[in-house]
C-alpha cells in the first residue's frame, strides 16, 4: 500500500510526458502558419503580376496618328513573366478580357488565380483558390 501511495505523489517525469503530447501539436501550428505565409506571398506575387499588367497596359506608345495601345497577348505574356511565389501550387494563365461596351470604353480586365492544397504534416487541408481581378483603363 505504501508503494502505490509514493507512485501517486511522485511528479518525477510528468513534465516530460506534458511535452511529449505538446510538441506534435506545436509542430503542427507552426507549420501551419508557415502555409498560411506562402498563400500570402502568392497573393503578393500575384497583385505585382496585376501591377505590371496594368501599367504595359495603360502605356502610350506615340503613333503619328494617336497611341499605339498592347495587345492582350503582350499584356498576357507579361503578367505570367512577373508573377512569383513558392511552387507549391499552381499559378493559371492570366486572362485578359474586354468588358462589354456598357460597362466602359477602353478599359481590360486583367485576373490571376492561384491554387494550392495546404499541407500540414499530418494531413492535406482542402484546396485554397485566389483570385484577384483589376480593370485597367487605357489611353487612346
Amino acid at each position: 500500500m505504501m508503494l502505490s501511495n509514493l507512485l501517486r505523489r511522485c511528479q518525477r517525469g510528468a513534465a516530460a510526458v506534458e511535452f511529449a503530447l505538446s510538441v506534435p501539436i506545436l509542430i503542427l501550428f507552426i507549420y501551419g502558419i508557415f502555409q498560411v505565409g506562402l498563400l500570402f506571398q502568392a497573393s503578393a506575387g500575384m497583385q505585382h503580376a496585376l501591377g505590371e499588367g496594368a501599367r504595359l497596359a495603360t502605356l502610350c506608345i506615340p503613333t503619328g496618328t494617336g497611341c499605339n495601345i498592347r495587345t492582350d497577348t503582350e499584356i498576357r505574356d507579361r503578367m505570367t513573366a512577373k508573377v512569383f511565389g513558392m511552387n507549391i501550387g499552381t499559378f493559371s494563365t492570366p486572362t485578359v478580357t474586354t468588358p462589354a461596351s456598357t460597362a466602359c470604353t477602353h478599359c481590360k480586365d486583367l485576373t490571376v488565380t492561384y491554387t494550392v492544397t495546404p499541407n500540414f504534416l499530418f494531413f492535406n487541408g482542402p484546396p485554397v483558390t485566389l483570385t484577384r481581378t483589376k480593370r485597367v483603363y487605357q489611353a487612346f
